[in-house]
C-alpha cells in the first residue's frame, strides 16, 4: 500500500467516524469562541458592569456575579487559559515523555535502567501534592507558570508508553538496515521509528492535553491557579467563595464548569475516534 493510498484510506474513515466528527466539532466550536468571544463582549472580566448578581437575559447572555461581573466575559477569556495550560503543559509533558522514552526505549541496557528507575519515581511521587505545594509558596502565579509546572510533573505515563514502543520497533528490519548503514542514532530514531509512531503520538498528546486542562481546573478551583488572570476554575472557585450555590445563582457556576467538561470530554471522544480510524481492527465499515 502506498503512502497516498494509506493517507486517502484514513481521510475516508475519518469522515466517516461519527466520534471523531463531534470531539472536533466540540473543539472547534469552543476555539472559535475563544477568539471571537473577546471582540463579541465589550467588558474586560473584572469589570464592574451592574449592581449585582442578575440571571442570563438579552443584555448580559449567562447573568452577572455578585459583584456585577460579566459571566459570559469571564467565560470567554477563561477559555483562553484553558487551551494555554493544555498547549504548554499537556505539549511540554508530552515532549518530555518522548524524549525519555525514545532513549530508553532504544538504546536499552543502563541508559533504560537509569530513565526507568528516574520515572518510577516520579510516578509514585504524588503529584498534586507537589504541585500544591509549589503553588501555595508563589505569591504570584501566572499561566505560563502552571503550565510548565503541570507540564513537568506530567510526562512520566507518557514516557512509559512511547518506550514500549520504542522498544518493539528497535528490532524491526529497517531499523537493523539504517543502523548497518552507518546511520546515527538519534537520526534513527527521528526517520525511522518516530515517523511509525505518529498516530500513537498524536493520542498521547491530547490524552496529556485533556490532563493538563484537568490538574489546571483542580488547582484552580482550590484557589492555587493563577493570580493575575481569569480561568474557568478560577470562576467556580469564587461561586463557591461567594456561596453562589446556596444564593441559586447557578448561572455563576455552572457555565465554566460545562466549558471544562464539554472541553476534555470532546477530547476524550476525539481520541477515541482517532484510535478506531488508525486502528484497522476497530473500524467501523
Amino acid at each position: 500500500m502506498t503512502t497516498q493510498t494509506k493517507k486517502n484510506e484514513i481521510l475516508y474513515f475519518a469522515l466517516r467516524n461519527i466520534k471523531l466528527r463531534i470531539g472536533v466539532s466540540i473543539l472547534l466550536f469552543f476555539i472559535l469562541l475563544t477568539f471571537i468571544g473577546p471582540l463579541i463582549t465589550p467588558y474586560d472580566p473584572y469589570d464592574f458592569v451592574t449592581s449585582g448578581a442578575f440571571p442570563p437575559s438579552g443584555e448580559y447572555w449567562l447573568g452577572t456575579t455578585t459583584f456585577g461581573e460579566d459571566v459570559f466575559t469571564q467565560v470567554v477569556y477563561g477559555l483562553r487559559a484553558t487551551f494555554i495550560v493544555g498547549i504548554v503543559g499537556g505539549g511540554l509533558g508530552t515532549l518530555l515523555g518522548l524524549m525519555i522514552g525514545f532513549v530508553a526505549g532504544y538504546w536499552g541496557g543502563i541508559v533504560d535502567e537509569i530513565l526507568n528507575m528516574f520515572t518510577n519515581i516520579i510516578l509514585v511521587i504524588p503529584t498534586l501534592a507537589v504541585l500544591l505545594i509549589i503553588a501555595a509558596y508563589l505569591k504570584v502565579r501566572g499561566i505560563f507558570v502552571e503550565s510548565l509546572f503541570i507540564g513537568f510533573t506530567c510526562w512520566p505515563w507518557a514516557a512509559r508508553a512511547v518506550r514500549a514502543q520504542t522498544f518493539s520497533l528497535r528490532s524491526r528490519d529497517f531499523v537493523d538496515m539504517a543502523r548497518i548503514s552507518g546511520v546515527k542514532p538519534l537520526k534513527i530514531i527521528f526517520s525511522e521509528i518516530a515517523p511509525n509512531m505518529m498516530s500513537y503520538l498524536l493520542l498521547v498528546f491530547i490524552l496529556q492535553f485533556g490532563g493538563a486542562i484537568l490538574t489546571a481546573a483542580t488547582l484552580d478551583f482550590i484557589g492555587l491557579g493563577p493570580t493575575n488572570t481569569i480561568s474557568l476554575g478560577l470562576m467556580m472557585n469564587m461561586a463557591v467563595l461567594w456561596s453562589a450555590l446556596i444564593l441559586g445563582s447557578w448561572w455563576w457556576f455552572v457555565p465554566p464548569g460545562l466549558a471544562i467538561t464539554a472541553i476534555v470530554g470532546a477530547l476524550y471522544i476525539t481520541n477515541v475516534g482517532l484510535d478506531e480510524i488508525f486502528n484497522p481492527k476497530l473500524r467501523e465499515m
